[in-house]
């Protein structure tokens, strides 16, 4: 039983850390967003479901070299993800990873299910 609880102890000790990262992380989006710095994520996300094929499955926003970015994982029809990444003050493309799949000029986007 001690064992156990040294184990708990040990676990609890190395997930403060990273609980204390995600919040400020939060916190440092949210200035960024109420700076003008980034576009809402909302805004992104429209964008990104008339643009490409697939839903949205994962968003996270990123400093690299002083520039914020989203990087969206997409899951299409196929099943084969892909990962676009978006200047987010602009939303302007940066780079894509996999199959992207971009939607054909008129082909719009499909009625969002309720709850979502």
């Amino acid at each position: 039983m001690h064992r156990l609880a040294l184990a708990l102890l040990a676990l609890l000790a190395l997930a403060a850390p990273a609980a204390a990262q995600e919040r400020r992380d939060h916190e440092r989006a949210r200035a960024a967003l109420e700076a003008g710095q980034i576009l809402p994520l909302t805004d992104i996300l429209a964008e990104v479901e008339r643009r490409y094929r697939g839903r949205v499955i994962e968003a996270d926003l990123e400093r690299d070299d002083g520039q914020w970015l989203y990087e969206l994982k997409i899951l299409p029809s196929n099943g084969r993800v892909f990962i676009v990444e978006l200047d987010a003050a602009t939303g302007q493309f940066l780079r894509g990873r996999g199959p992207v799949q971009e939607r054909a000029p008129g082909e719009g986007a499909p009625a969002r299910a309720a709850g979502r």
